[in-house]
Protein backbone atom coordinates (compact mmCIF):
# COMPACT_ATOMS: atom_id res chain seq x y z
CA UNK A 1 0.00 0.00 0.00
CA UNK A 2 1.46 3.36 -0.99
CA UNK A 3 1.19 6.30 1.38
CA UNK A 4 -0.44 9.12 -0.55
CA UNK A 5 0.05 11.83 2.04
CA UNK A 6 3.72 12.64 2.70
CA UNK A 7 2.64 14.99 5.47
CA UNK A 8 0.72 12.32 7.39
CA UNK A 9 1.40 12.68 11.13
CA UNK A 10 3.95 10.27 12.56
CA UNK A 11 3.07 7.74 15.23
CA UNK A 12 6.19 6.35 17.04
CA UNK A 13 8.21 4.75 14.24
CA UNK A 14 5.30 4.56 11.80
CA UNK A 15 3.25 6.77 9.55
CA UNK A 16 -0.46 7.24 10.24
CA UNK A 17 -1.64 5.93 6.87
CA UNK A 18 -5.19 4.78 7.72
CA UNK A 19 -8.18 7.08 8.32
CA UNK A 20 -10.96 6.23 10.76
CA UNK A 21 -14.14 7.69 9.29
CA UNK A 22 -17.54 8.17 10.90
CA UNK A 23 -20.36 7.98 8.34
CA UNK A 24 -23.83 9.20 9.26
CA UNK A 25 -26.90 9.33 7.05
CA UNK A 26 -28.40 12.82 7.02
CA UNK A 27 -32.08 13.51 7.83
CA UNK A 28 -32.77 9.97 9.10
CA UNK A 29 -33.82 9.35 12.71
CA UNK A 30 -32.79 7.32 14.65
CA UNK A 31 -29.30 7.79 13.33
CA UNK A 32 -27.78 5.32 10.88
CA UNK A 33 -24.03 5.23 11.56
CA UNK A 34 -20.90 3.41 10.41
CA UNK A 35 -17.29 3.67 11.54
CA UNK A 36 -14.75 2.31 9.11
CA UNK A 37 -10.98 2.40 8.67
CA UNK A 38 -9.76 3.15 5.16
CA UNK A 39 -6.22 3.54 3.75
CA UNK A 40 -5.41 7.15 2.94
CA UNK A 41 -4.07 6.21 -0.50
CA UNK A 42 -7.33 4.59 -1.64
CA UNK A 43 -8.80 6.16 -4.79
CA UNK A 44 -12.11 7.94 -4.28
CA UNK A 45 -13.98 5.64 -6.67
CA UNK A 46 -12.98 2.85 -4.29
CA UNK A 47 -13.86 4.87 -1.19
CA UNK A 48 -17.29 5.09 -2.84
CA UNK A 49 -17.41 1.28 -2.94
CA UNK A 50 -16.37 1.12 0.72
CA UNK A 51 -19.25 3.42 1.69
CA UNK A 52 -21.68 1.38 -0.39
CA UNK A 53 -20.55 -1.85 1.28
CA UNK A 54 -20.51 -0.41 4.79
CA UNK A 55 -23.92 1.24 4.51
CA UNK A 56 -25.60 -1.58 2.61
CA UNK A 57 -26.43 0.31 -0.59
CA UNK A 58 -26.58 -1.59 -3.90
CA UNK A 59 -24.34 0.75 -5.97
CA UNK A 60 -27.01 1.32 -8.61
CA UNK A 61 -27.06 5.14 -8.73
CA UNK A 62 -24.65 8.03 -9.29
CA UNK A 63 -22.59 9.49 -6.46
CA UNK A 64 -20.52 12.53 -5.60
CA UNK A 65 -18.03 13.56 -2.92
CA UNK A 66 -18.18 17.21 -1.82
CA UNK A 67 -15.55 19.08 0.20
CA UNK A 68 -15.33 22.87 0.43
CA UNK A 69 -16.13 23.98 -3.14
CA UNK A 70 -14.76 20.83 -4.80
CA UNK A 71 -16.58 17.77 -6.13
CA UNK A 72 -15.47 14.31 -7.20
CA UNK A 73 -17.46 11.58 -8.91
CA UNK A 74 -18.04 10.27 -12.44
CA UNK A 75 -17.08 13.01 -14.92
CA UNK A 76 -19.59 14.23 -17.49
CA UNK A 77 -17.65 12.84 -20.43
CA UNK A 78 -17.90 9.30 -19.04
CA UNK A 79 -21.65 9.72 -18.72
CA UNK A 80 -21.97 11.18 -22.21
CA UNK A 81 -23.53 14.39 -20.95
CA UNK A 82 -20.93 16.84 -22.28
CA UNK A 83 -22.04 19.61 -19.93
CA UNK A 84 -18.55 20.48 -18.81
CA UNK A 85 -19.50 21.40 -15.26
CA UNK A 86 -19.39 17.96 -13.67
CA UNK A 87 -17.22 16.68 -10.82
CA UNK A 88 -13.52 15.85 -10.91
CA UNK A 89 -12.77 12.24 -11.79
CA UNK A 90 -12.90 10.16 -8.60
CA UNK A 91 -10.49 7.68 -10.19
CA UNK A 92 -7.78 10.34 -10.21
CA UNK A 93 -7.90 11.41 -6.58
CA UNK A 94 -7.31 9.68 -3.26
CA UNK A 95 -8.89 9.96 0.15
CA UNK A 96 -5.78 11.83 1.33
CA UNK A 97 -6.25 14.42 -1.43
CA UNK A 98 -9.92 14.92 -0.51
CA UNK A 99 -9.13 15.35 3.17
CA UNK A 100 -7.01 18.43 2.43
CA UNK A 101 -9.90 20.73 1.47
CA UNK A 102 -12.34 18.79 3.65
CA UNK A 103 -10.70 19.92 6.91
CA UNK A 104 -11.95 16.85 8.71
CA UNK A 105 -15.50 16.66 7.33
CA UNK A 106 -17.05 16.14 3.90
CA UNK A 107 -20.26 15.06 2.19
CA UNK A 108 -21.05 11.96 0.13
CA UNK A 109 -24.18 12.24 -2.04
CA UNK A 110 -25.72 9.03 -3.35
CA UNK A 111 -28.72 8.70 -5.69
CA UNK A 112 -29.49 12.09 -7.19
CA UNK A 113 -33.22 11.28 -7.09
CA UNK A 114 -33.67 10.04 -3.53
CA UNK A 115 -30.89 12.41 -2.38
CA UNK A 116 -29.12 10.38 0.27
CA UNK A 117 -26.58 12.74 1.80
CA UNK A 118 -23.98 11.31 4.17
CA UNK A 119 -21.80 13.34 6.52
CA UNK A 120 -18.34 11.81 6.81
CA UNK A 121 -16.05 12.89 9.62
CA UNK A 122 -12.37 12.08 9.97
CA UNK A 123 -12.09 10.95 13.59
CA UNK A 124 -8.39 10.11 13.62
CA UNK A 125 -5.40 8.87 11.64
CA UNK A 126 -3.72 5.64 12.70
CA UNK A 127 -0.94 3.36 11.41
CA UNK A 128 -2.00 0.19 9.61
CA UNK A 129 -1.97 -2.89 11.82
CA UNK A 130 0.20 -5.73 10.48
CA UNK A 131 -2.50 -8.41 10.68
CA UNK A 132 -5.46 -6.27 9.59
CA UNK A 133 -7.16 -6.15 6.21
CA UNK A 134 -8.45 -2.79 5.00
CA UNK A 135 -11.04 -1.41 4.64
CA UNK A 136 -12.53 -2.71 7.86
CA UNK A 137 -15.60 -2.06 9.99
CA UNK A 138 -15.22 -0.61 13.48
CA UNK A 139 -18.86 -0.05 14.44
CA UNK A 140 -22.34 -0.01 12.94
CA UNK A 141 -25.73 1.23 14.14
CA UNK A 142 -29.03 0.51 12.41
CA UNK A 143 -29.81 -0.72 8.94
CA UNK A 144 -29.53 1.24 5.74
CA UNK A 145 -32.85 2.18 4.08
CA UNK A 146 -33.96 0.16 1.06
CA UNK A 147 -32.93 1.45 -2.36
CA UNK A 148 -35.51 3.61 -4.19
CA UNK A 149 -37.68 4.06 -1.11
CA UNK A 150 -38.06 7.78 -1.80
CA UNK A 151 -35.36 9.44 0.26
CA UNK A 152 -35.55 10.26 3.99
CA UNK A 153 -39.25 11.15 3.91
CA UNK A 154 -40.14 8.08 1.86
CA UNK A 155 -38.18 5.96 4.31
CA UNK A 156 -40.08 7.42 7.27
CA UNK A 157 -43.37 6.60 5.52
CA UNK A 158 -42.09 3.11 4.72
CA UNK A 159 -41.20 2.38 8.36
CA UNK A 160 -44.59 3.65 9.53
CA UNK A 161 -46.43 1.50 7.01
CA UNK A 162 -44.59 -1.79 7.57
CA UNK A 163 -44.95 -1.46 11.36
CA UNK A 164 -48.74 -1.06 11.17
CA UNK A 165 -50.76 -3.92 9.64
CA UNK A 166 -53.76 -1.58 9.40
CA UNK A 167 -51.85 1.03 7.37
CA UNK A 168 -53.31 1.48 3.88
CA UNK A 169 -49.92 0.80 2.26
CA UNK A 170 -48.77 -2.00 4.57
CA UNK A 171 -49.40 -4.89 2.19
CA UNK A 172 -48.11 -2.96 -0.82
CA UNK A 173 -44.78 -2.12 0.79
CA UNK A 174 -44.31 -5.59 2.29
CA UNK A 175 -44.82 -7.02 -1.20
CA UNK A 176 -42.37 -4.46 -2.63
CA UNK A 177 -39.46 -5.06 -0.24
CA UNK A 178 -40.41 -8.33 1.41
CA UNK A 179 -41.07 -9.09 5.05
CA UNK A 180 -38.51 -9.02 7.85
CA UNK A 181 -36.91 -5.60 7.43
CA UNK A 182 -35.51 -4.62 10.82
CA UNK A 183 -34.30 -0.99 10.90
CA UNK A 184 -32.42 -1.62 14.15
CA UNK A 185 -30.27 -4.47 12.82
CA UNK A 186 -27.24 -3.17 10.86
CA UNK A 187 -26.27 -6.69 9.70
CA UNK A 188 -22.66 -6.41 10.85
CA UNK A 189 -21.79 -9.86 9.52
CA UNK A 190 -22.93 -8.84 6.05
CA UNK A 191 -20.98 -5.57 6.23
CA UNK A 192 -17.78 -7.33 7.29
CA UNK A 193 -18.18 -9.88 4.52
CA UNK A 194 -18.61 -7.18 1.87
CA UNK A 195 -15.63 -5.20 3.16
CA UNK A 196 -13.47 -8.33 3.26
CA UNK A 197 -14.28 -8.94 -0.40
CA UNK A 198 -13.27 -5.36 -1.23
CA UNK A 199 -10.01 -5.74 0.71
CA UNK A 200 -9.19 -8.88 -1.27
CA UNK A 201 -10.03 -7.05 -4.50
CA UNK A 202 -8.08 -3.88 -3.73
CA UNK A 203 -4.92 -5.46 -2.31
CA UNK A 204 -2.98 -8.52 -3.37
CA UNK A 205 -1.72 -8.89 0.19
CA UNK A 206 -2.61 -7.37 3.53
CA UNK A 207 -1.30 -3.83 3.98
CA UNK A 208 1.74 -3.66 6.23
CA UNK A 209 2.48 -0.67 8.42
CA UNK A 210 4.01 2.20 6.45
CA UNK A 211 7.56 3.06 7.45
CA UNK A 212 8.93 6.63 7.43
CA UNK A 213 10.17 6.05 3.86
CA UNK A 214 6.55 5.85 2.76
CA UNK A 215 6.58 2.26 1.46
CA UNK A 216 4.41 -0.63 2.56
CA UNK A 217 4.22 -4.31 1.76
CA UNK A 218 0.91 -4.46 -0.06
CA UNK A 219 0.55 -4.22 -3.81
CA UNK A 220 -2.49 -2.24 -4.91
CA UNK A 221 -4.49 -4.07 -7.54
CA UNK A 222 -5.39 -1.31 -9.99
Amino acid sequence: MRTASPSAPEVPGLLANVARLKITLDRVKPQVLRRVEVPLDLRLDRVHLVIQAAMGWANCHLYEFQAANQRWGIPDKELGWGLGDGPHNAKRATLAELLGPARGKFKYWYDFGDDWFHTITLEKLVPAEPAAAYPRLIAAKRRCPPEDVGGPWGYADYLEAIADPTHERHDELIDWRGAGFDPNDPDEAGIRNRLDRLAARFYKSKPRPARPGGKTGAALDR
